[in-house]
């Protein structure tokens, strides 16, 4: 992930109450990932060992802010039937929840009457947002990173996550299509 003049690692240590992450892309193309979904493509096989070198720097981030009683949310908003990374995505989210994550899953049909950002999100603690910029092809654009604090932007985004959080699937229950 491209850095910024605070990094996400360091918004996440600072995070006190609450964590959220909305993703609305059917497609990323980010290069840390990229050598796992070739191989999950090609083999069918993801890297679901949470102390894996993929995953333990995301576990430790995500359960070390859990253990301090910060609730980690994501909702992922996506288009059915679902896109390959899509299938990729759902096939490691074990070790999301795992971690101490809570995901849901809102097919795109069920969200035409929601207003929602233009891009994917950070909301942390409900007073910083940290939008993630990409690509058409769905890798980080530079800056990839833009952190708004401003109250009003703030509660918009906070509405639409809330919005897609009522309306969305538990992971254990969301079946693929």
């Amino acid at each position: 992930m491209p850095q910024s003049a605070l990094s996400f690692k360091d918004l996440f240590g600072r995070v006190q109450r609450s964590a959220v992450h909305l993703e609305m892309r059917d497609q990323y193309g980010v290069g840390d990932e990229a050598a796992d979904f070739e191989e999950w493509k090609r083999s069918g096989r993801r890297d679901a060992d949470p102390t894996s070198a993929y995953w333990a720097p995301w576990v430790d981030l995500i359960s070390t802010a859990a253990a301090r009683g910060v609730t980690v949310r994501r909702a992922r908003v996506v288009s059915e039937p679902v896109t390959d990374y899509i299938r990729y995505e759902h096939a490691g989210t074990d070790v999301n929840v795992h971690a101490g994550e809570q995901v849901r899953w809102l097919p795109r049909r069920d969200a035409s009457d929601l207003m929602l950002p233009g891009n994917d999100l950070w909301i942390f603690d409900g007073t910083a947002v940290l939008f993630n910029h990409f690509t058409g092809d769905g890798d980080w654009s530079d800056p990839g990173l833009e952190l708004r604090e401003e109250p009003s932007i703030v509660a918009q985004v906070v509405e639409a996550f809330e919005a897609v959080w009522s309306r969305a699937v538990p992971h254990e229950q969301y079946k693929i299509r």
